[in-house]
């Protein structure tokens, strides 16, 4: 049973738009990178990605422990629109190691010198 209300600040709804949409420009260039063959360095965009990802996913877990431990808060569109670009981030991680691994063979089939 909720307990409390609190309030989500904007600077955390903020935050959770800015780093998810900051991972998800670092898996795009990852795939941009893979194509061009430059495969260490679309490596290095995915583990840059991983790592803001994490932050996000830090702001998200701090308010599902928040409700966990009966505190609620009023969701509104910002709040909303700020799980969207969290869901949406994760969603292109997921496919973006099966297209890494595709987009490894067509280079290889290629003949593409990949490093």
């Amino acid at each position: 049973m909720v307990s409390e209300t609190i309030e989500i600040s904007p600077e955390d709804i903020f935050g959770l738009i800015a780093l998810s949409g900051d991972a998800k420009a670092s898996y795009h260039q990852a795939m941009l990178l893979m194509q061009e063959g430059k495969k260490e360095e679309a490596e290095a965009a995915v583990v840059a990605g991983d790592a803001t990802l994490k932050e996000a996913h830090a702001i998200q877990t701090k308010f599902v422990t928040l409700e966990a431990q009966g505190k609620s808060a009023t969701v509104g569109v910002l709040m909303v629109h700020a799980q969207d670009h969290l869901m949406n981030t994760i969603l292109v991680k997921e496919m973006l190691g099966y297209m890494m691994n595709m987009q490894n063979e067509i280079n290889e089939l290629k003949g593409m010198d990949q490093k």
